[in-house]
């Protein structure tokens, strides 16, 4: 699996021949300027919750793509009422489907969920992917929650993502937890430096990851990773 980071929460995932591009939020990002949302490749466009931070450019690149929008119930159903862009598979909390690249598993996160516009975005998540390459867990923006120790108890972790900036969400501290609850050693961080906010020491917080004999991994925007 080939991991990119573009900033804040948005990531993609090549696996299995496909592309997977979570919470796309590019253009609002000063950070991520140098990059064309338009000009990105997904083959699925995943949402975590409806917040602008995380579905901006969700539109622009799944249509850019024809790529299907995968969320809860109320955000691919708002994609298709209010852009009438009809390509969108929903789920809600503990359903899973099996999609060509793999199943994924639509889970709790403790957040909000409101949409640009103010609608209603349902219940924020997360994802669980099982695929032939490995399996991996997207936490979405959460705090800290006893119901990610159900995720080793079904599927057996090569990495994470979760998010480390604090404040909105998990901090260092609640995210190394968060790497036990899920019996998970290899994290991703996401979710830190866009504002003053959520701005993190790196090498501070790696060292902590560490100390508790985990990796954390902080790419710069635009940089990858092979898994």
């Amino acid at each position: 699996m080939i991991f990119t980071f573009y900033g804040h929460a948005t990531f993609s995932i090549q696996v299995a021949g496909k592309t997977l591009m979570f919470d796309p939020f590019i253009s609002g990002n000063a950070k991520a300027a140098h990059i064309d949302p338009t000009s990105l490749k997904a083959d699925y466009v995943l949402l975590s919750h409806g917040h602008v931070d995380h579905v901006l450019d969700a539109l622009t690149v799944a249509s850019a793509n024809n790529a299907p929008i995968v969320s809860n119930y109320e955000i691919v159903s708002w994609f298709g009422a209010q852009h009438e862009y009809a390509n969108g598979h929903p789920m809600n909390h503990g359903g899973s489907w099996n999609f060509d690249f793999g199943k994924v598993k639509f889970v709790n996160a403790v957040h909000s969920s409101t949409l640009p516009d103010g609608n209603y975005g349902g219940n924020p998540g997360g994802f669980v992917v099982e695929t032939g390459e490995g399996n991996f867990y997207y936490a979405g923006d959460t705090a800290l929650t006893l119901d990610m120790k159900l995720i080793p108890m079904r599927t057996k972790l090569d990495f994470a993502i979760l998010p480390i900036g604090d404040n909105f969400t998990m901090g260092i501290e609640d995210a190394i937890t968060a790497a036990e609850f899920i019996e998970c050693d290899k994290i991703i961080g996401v979710h830190f430096d866009t504002f003053p906010y959520i701005e993190i020491d790196h090498e501070a917080a790696k060292k902590a990851f560490a100390d508790k004999g985990k990796e954390l991994i902080i790419l710069g925007i635009g940089e990858q990773t092979k898994l």
